[in-house]
């Protein structure tokens, strides 16, 4: 019989194709286990998310919110627009032909019939001068006085700041104020008339143009949610403003004991100031800084009156 030495016995090499053998995991108590094997029985643990509420949150965060939904705000006023002039035959030339018809129409009236003073410029650029102002500051009242009522669907079905549908509205009512100041230009070119150097100012007087609309217009829109009389009432103050603001004619025609009163018509100040950066009139510091006192005061009461009744707009509207 042959003998064999432990050297000797060897195991028999596998066959082809047949996989290699695996070592077994031992199960002694103590004995290290393959990482294999300690991965695969070791779950992921789940993520945590933890919801705080916090009394007065919304209200501490709603001036930074106003940014943070700065798309909301450019998609309104981008939808406004264009639903202004659709479906409408001639679509935003009614933007030049509004302002045009009206200087004609006040410049004979104020012009030639009444035989009021232009200065050293022509009438129709003294009438376009404070129809720029006032204009705006009619559509930017009117829009942002039926702005909530319109998006009542909108209000009642997410949370967004409030004060951007008003704001929207003053900023579609700047889209027609430029181009009527683009049609100023051609009325400057057809009476050959130069602008003084103030003209430069226009763009910041622009910004407190709008800033004289929002006070109103936060009232308005506000108080048209509660009691829907306003929607008529606006319409009214725009078509009696038109001829109590110095539009068709200039401020100093008021007679001197009146004049302080009647700078508290917000819309005086803006106008004179116009008329001295477009005309070159000189400009009344006294009727300006009251009529100037009273916007921002407007201002202040329609943030405050807005912010107080923002959160009963769902339930009112």
């Amino acid at each position: 019989m042959a003998h064999f030495s432990e050297t000797d016995i060897r195991p028999a090499p596998p066959l082809p194709g047949t996989p290699e053998p695996r070592e077994a995991a031992t199960s002694l108590p103590g004995a290290a286990r393959p990482d294999s094997v300690r991965t695969s029985e070791r779950s992921a643990p789940e993520p945590q998310y933890t919801t705080v509420i916090e009394a007065g949150a919304t209200v501490r965060r709603y001036w930074s919110d106003l940014y943070r939904y700065r798309e909301l705000f450019l998609f309104l006023a981008r939808r406004d627009l264009v639903v202004r002039y659709r479906q409408t035959v001639i679509g935003a030339a009614w933007a030049v032909i509004r302002p045009l018809a009206t200087m004609i129409v006040l410049s004979v009236v104020f012009g030639r019939l009444a035989g009021m003073p232009s200065g050293n410029v022509p009438y129709p650029i003294l009438v376009f001068a404070g129809i720029l102002p006032w204009q705006f500051f009619a559509a930017a009242l009117g829009d942002a006085t039926m702005s909530l009522v319109a998006n009542a669907g909108l209000i009642s079905k997410v949370y967004f700041p409030r004060l951007i549908l008003p704001a929207s509205a003053v900023i579609v009512a700047f889209v027609d104020f430029l181009v009527a100041a683009a049609l100023l230009s051609g009325v400057f070119l057809l009476y050959r008339y130069v602008p003084p150097i103030q003209i430069l100012t226009l763009p910041l007087l622009s910004l407190w143009m709008g800033i004289v609309a929002l006070g109103p217009g936060l009232l308005a829109t506000a108080l048209n949610v509660r009691y829907r009389d306003f929607r008529y009432v606006v319409p009214f103050v725009v078509q009696f403003g038109l001829y109590v603001s110095p539009v068709g004619f200039r401020t100093d025609v008021v007679p001197e004991p009146w004049r302080l009163i009647y700078a508290l018509n917000p819309v005086v100040g803006v106008i004179d100031a116009f008329r001295w950066a477009i005309c070159g009139d000189p400009l009344d510091l006294r009727t300006f800084v009251v009529s100037s006192a009273v916007s921002l005061a407007l201002l202040a009461a329609g943030v405050t009156y807005f912010r107080k009744t923002e959160r009963t707009f769902a339930d009112v509207i």
